[in-house]
């Protein structure tokens, strides 16, 4: 897939937005680029990341990828899109608590078939977290799960990987050890990067900024 198009989207949660260069405007993002999408909170941010996996299709407007429309596509369809395409890491992360840090990235993983066991070995050393591959990621800071999460969400194939605010609980130096992490996995499958920030951001090299 590459690319991802937005014409004239508008949630049904709220009036179009006039300063938005996305809702009610037609936006495009482009396989191979990064891009930082920066809102105030509550304007949209993890809606529009949800549109992109279809976990959510409460708008006006259309969504295409690669010109084809996406509204009404079935379980089984996005279901690939979400295994091989898009890949999401969610604010809110959605791991499994019970399930030790490194449990929670082989899930993924396994359904996948896609990174071997020795390089998710060297992901959990890059992100300093060596230690905690065998703790309940239920006990691990957020900003502990936040990496954690990372590395689930790049346990796949993915022309584009969206980061919904990937960095909200990091500080610089594991914030730029995510950003290196993601600028490699991305540049070498020729992916896409679209990042979202209230304020603090994943600290990579934004080809465009987009106002939410």
């Amino acid at each position: 897939m590459n690319r991802i198009d937005f014409h004239n989207v508008v949630p049904h949660a709220f009036e179009h937005r006039q300063l938005s260069e996305v809702w009610g405007r037609e936006a495009s993002f482009l396989r191979g680029h990064f891009y930082l999408l920066e809102a105030d909170s509550g304007a949209g941010k993890s809606t529009f990341c949800s549109y992109c996996v279809g976990l959510r299709s409460d708008y006006e407007g259309t969504i295409s990828f690669d010109g084809t429309p996406t509204k009404g596509w079935g379980a089984r369809r996005w279901t690939e899109i979400r295994k091989s395409h898009v890949s999401l890491l969610f604010q809110e992360l959605r791991l499994f608590p019970e399930l030790s840090a490194m449990e929670n990235v082989l899930l993924k993983n396994r359904l996948t078939g896609f990174k071997s066991q020795q390089i998710i070995d060297q992901w959990f050393e890059r992100l300093c977290l060596s230690d905690k591959r065998d703790e309940p990621v239920g006990h691990l800071s957020f900003g502990q799960q936040q990496r954690v999460a990372l590395m689930r969400s790049l346990a796949q194939p993915f022309d584009f990987l969206l980061a919904d605010e990937p960095v909200s609980h990091l500080d610089d130096s594991n914030s730029q050890l995510m950003g290196e992490l993601i600028v490699e996995e991305a540049r070498a499958q020729g992916a896409g990067v679209i990042a979202t920030s209230i304020g603090r951001h994943l600290p990579i090299e934004y080809e465009r900024r987009v106002s939410l």
